[in-house]
């Protein structure tokens, strides 16, 4: 099954486009986990268990994992999702961006190594840097496009011909990168606007929206920007909110992501 095929009947079974995010930082673990050589393992494993019917899918973010040695972890988790949720897409959040040599092997340690069903590229360096995760005709490359932090504008934001560079990179990627229909744009919920130009340019290119949640973007206002025609078309990402969600009562930290991750996906499918 295709990236895209995976990413649209996880939208249709669970109900949701609430993709989890992974970025598991240790110094924010509840202190049960105090201690264990496979902390960040048991962490992941618990925050997917608690979420997995109600996510479209789940995205790790290999900084949290590689700056602490951790990638055997990362390798673990990503097994795991893909055994007991096989209906669940990975994807992996790399931001790669190099020279084709050097991307082939990028390639090779997202889809093989990891076994992530699409992985986030940075398009700066041209259609030859991202071509490589092309070769993997059944998997996703996410590129960066309009991203959700303020210095994004810094060069997001030039004149390209008469259109910013970001609108720009959305033409290329839907008009001429996109070969295999695999392939999605990051657009940041803290910019409405901009997710509502983007999704004119683009038709029904999925949509990987970070900034909901600890970013404070606006719910309402994304998903009204972002969604196609059939009321899909993006993957909104909350992390932070979700993973370090506070307990009430007699809740532990998964069931607090639970609760957290319900609550954005209902909040999402509520507007009309």
């Amino acid at each position: 099954m295709t990236f895209i095929n995976q990413l649209s009947a996880a939208w249709e079974k669970n109900h949701s486009l609430l993709c989890v995010g992974l970025d598991p930082d240790v110094k924010q673990f509840p202190a049960e986990l105090a201690g264990q050589s496979d902390a960040i393992y048991n962490f992941c494993k618990a925050i997917v268990d608690a979420t997995a019917d109600v996510a479209c899918s789940f995205k790790p973010q290999i900084a949290y994992f590689a700056a602490l040695r951790a990638e055997d972890q990362l390798e673990a988790i990503c097994s795991y999702i893909k055994n007991q949720y096989p209906q669940i897409p990975i994807i992996l959040d790399a931001k790669r961006g190099d020279i084709g040599a050097t991307a082939e092997q990028y390639a090779r340690e997202a889809f093989e190594r990891y076994g992530a069903h699409a992985v986030t590229v940075n398009p700066y360096m041209g259609f030859d840097s991202v071509a490589p995760y092309l070769e993997w005709k059944d998997r996703g490359a996410i590129v960066l496009c309009r991203t959700s932090n303020a210095g994004g504008s810094d060069l997001q934001f030039l004149d390209v011909g008469g259109k910013p560079l970001y609108q720009h990179v959305a033409h290329l990627v839907a008009d001429k990168w996109n070969l295999n229909g695999q392939c999605a744009l990051v657009v940041g919920a803290t910019f409405p606007n901009e997710i509502a130009q983007v999704r004119a340019l683009i038709g029904e290119m999925p949509l990987l929206i970070p900034g909901v949640g600890a970013q404070g973007g606006d719910v309402e206002a994304t998903v009204r920007a972002g969604r196609t025609a059939n009321g899909k078309g993006m993957m909104i990402n909350s992390s932070r909110a979700i993973l370090y969600a506070k307990p009430l009562g007699e809740e532990n930290y998964a069931q607090a992501a639970r609760r957290v991750a319900v609550a954005t996906r209902d909040a999402i499918n509520s507007v009309s």
